[in-house]
C-alpha cells in the first residue's frame, strides 16, 4: 500500500489527527473516535505498516505514536504543489491590494 491510499481512508486520518495530541492506547482511541476496538485495531495496523504510526508496549498495552519520517516523505511530495499554490495566492493578494486602492 503506497502513502496516499494510506491517508486516504478518512478514519485513519482521524486516527493520525487524534495522535496528534499525543500516544495513544487502542482503547484512548476507541473512547475518543467512533469507532468499534477492531475497526481501530485495523487501521492502526494498516498506519504501521505504512510507516505513519508506531507501537510501543507499555505495562500491559500498547501506545501508538505519530512517526514523523513518513509525514517528511509526504511533505516532500507536496512541496512543488506549494510553490505553485504560493505563487497563485501571492498573485491574488497582489489582485485584491490593487482593488482596494482603486
Amino acid at each position: 500500500m503506497d502513502l496516499f491510499e494510506v491517508i486516504a481512508e478518512p478514519n485513519r486520518r482521524a486516527i493520525l489527527s487524534a495522535l496528534l495530541d499525543g500516544n495513544r492506547s487502542v482503547g484512548e482511541l476507541v473512547d475518543e473516535l467512533p469507532l468499534s476496538q477492531p475497526t481501530v485495531s485495523k487501521h492502526l495496523k494498516v498506519l504501521r505498516t505504512g510507516g505513519f504510526v508506531a507501537a510501543e508496549p507499555v505495562a500491559q498495552r500498547r501506545m501508538y505514536r505519530l512517526q514523523p519520517e513518513q509525514f517528511a516523505e509526504f511533505a516532500r511530495w507536496l512541496e512543488p504543489y506549494r510553490a505553485t499554490w504560493a505563487g497563485r495566492l501571492d498573485a491574488l493578494e497582489s489582485h485584491l491590494d490593487d482593488m482596494e486602492d482603486t
